[in-house]
């Protein structure tokens, strides 16, 4: 089968997590405060896009979540 080259790479919270250096919940707390954009799947969990999480680490102004 094969991928799309320009598909999103999705992390979950316990990956972006180690990645901080920080609890699972701190990062759900950083998505509901709009630090970082989280997409939710069918069955409700959050998933965060690897970009976001890169620029988030590297200093860079991630995308800011809106309310819909």
């Amino acid at each position: 089968m094969n991928r799309l080259p320009d598909a999103e790479i999705l992390l979950t919270p316990r990956e972006v997590a180690e990645l901080f250096g920080v609890d699972p919940k701190t990062v759900t707390r950083w998505a509901k405060a709009g630090k970082l954009t989280s997409i939710r799947t069918l069955g409700g969990h959050r998933r965060y896009r690897a970009a976001d999480v890169e620029a988030l680490l590297g200093g860079a102004e991630p995308r800011i979540a809106h309310a819909s």
